[in-house]
């Protein structure tokens, strides 16, 4: 258990973003950290969430009730052992026993599909969903793994049950309800350079989806529960088998990380600087805007005029017209990237897994088939089976 001592908001007037550093004390505990690791965070559900939750359901919020970790009352243990901010799909499969309705409608599909080369007929059952028929909804929402997951994009458990009408009783709740899970962030900070501290660089969620406020709730409960009130937080350490820095500090390294990516690449630059490292170290870093997202500006410049950090190359999306993001930048710097990769050096990157690291990923392809005159198979396979798998000097962080 710790408490935070710093909490503030990294971005500049204006933004439509909300990243903070967060410094959490390590006091007496004995934990330790190296500069790759994460730190999980035991968050709690918004109390708004939970009470709501209570009150649709007319529940007793006194009621002592059995959990995974004892025994509690009620409201405790829907605020810190379930998660309840978000629906899952259990949950909406449970509907279909507590929908009642004689509105459902079943037809007869004819399909075609080919096996073997044959064309064979299977005769289907499937719903026909009515606005006014709430079995039918159910049917059609609960089709199939996609259509639940479309579903609940958008819903918690209090929007489904007033979509519904539906009442359950405490311990069915409980029965169906994920239990709370820690939270992992890259950790920003080195242990060297700030001892007895870890430190954070986290992104707060925040949006209103069917006219009630939601986010997300680790970074919400960061940034307005637990602050600077002194409040109890649980944390520990999630050590990383590979994404570390070269055992020679006189090796190159090329990092990757906007947005709240760049948080393990501050702690590779305080390790590096501590350690005193001979190698060139080169940043790739953007966001939205510069005037509202550099973040740890002055930290970087200080990097840069001490000879620190030899390059630093950024990618501002939308401070011009056209849009730009950092496997762009990679790009147009791909003769000197792949200069340092023959080289040796290390590759990293840190962010978002669905785009921008699938985005870099194949930025990394072309300039080894540009710059290093391969074939795309080739490239392909230096990139993911020699650089990845063998040498291990391109590792990723992604989420």
């Amino acid at each position: 258990m710790t408490t935070i001592s710093e909490n503030y908001i990294l971005n500049g007037e204006g933004s439509r973003k909300e990243t903070r550093h967060i410094v959490f004390e390590l006091g007496d505990s004995g934990l330790e950290y190296k500069v790759g690791d994460a730190l999980g965070v035991l968050a709690e559900n918004p109390p708004h969430i939970v009470e709501e939750l209570i009150e649709i359901q007319g529940w007793d919020r006194d009621e002592i009730v059995t959990t995974h970790n004892g025994e509690k009352d009620l409201y405790s243990a829907l605020k810190k052992d379930f998660e309840v901010h978000m629906a899952n799909k259990k949950f909406v499969n449970s509907l279909t026993q507590k929908i009642v309705s004689s509105g459902l409608k079943i037809s007869l599909n004819i399909v075609s599909r080919i096996r073997n080369g044959q064309e064979i007929e299977n005769t289907l059952p499937s719903t026909t969903a009515s606005d006014d028929d709430p079995v039918s909804k159910v049917a059609a929402i609960t089709a199939d793994a996609d259509a639940i997951a479309d579903y609940l994009w958008t819903r918690d458990y209090i929007d489904i049950m007033n979509e519904f009408n539906v009442k359950y009783s405490s311990t069915e709740f409980l029965e169906i309800a994920d239990r709370l899970k820690p939270r992992l962030y890259s950790i920003a900070s080195s242990l060297d350079a700030h001892p007895g501290k870890v430190e954070l660089t986290v992104g707060i969620v925040r949006f209103t989806y069917h006219d009630r406020a939601r986010g997300g709730m680790c970074t919400q409960y960061l940034a307005d529960e637990v602050d600077m009130t002194g409040k109890e937080i649980g944390v520990f350490m999630s050590p990383t088998k590979s994404f570390i820095l070269p055992a020679d500090n006189s090796v190159n390294i090329i990092m990757v990380g906007p947005g709240t990516g760049i948080a393990p690449f501050r702690a590779f630059m305080e390790q590096r600087v501590h350690d005193n490292g001979k190698g060139k170290n080169w940043l790739f870093f953007g966001d939205q805007s510069e005037k509202t997202e550099f973040y740890y500006k002055e930290q970087i410049e200080d990097w840069l005029n001490g000879g620190h950090l030899h390059k630093f190359t950024t990618a501002w999306s939308r401070d011009q017209a056209e849009k730009i993001y950092v496997q762009n930048r990679l790009k147009e710097n791909g003769a000197e990237v792949w200069q340092w990769f023959e080289e040796g050096a290390y590759f990293y990157i840190c962010g978002d897994k669905q785009r921008m690291a699938k985005d870099v990923h194949r930025a990394l392809i072309e300039i080894a088939m540009e710059h290093g005159g391969m074939s795309e198979e080739d490239a392909t396979f230096f990139i993911e089976k020699t650089m990845m798998r063998e040498q291990k000097r391109y590792l990723r962080d992604v989420y």
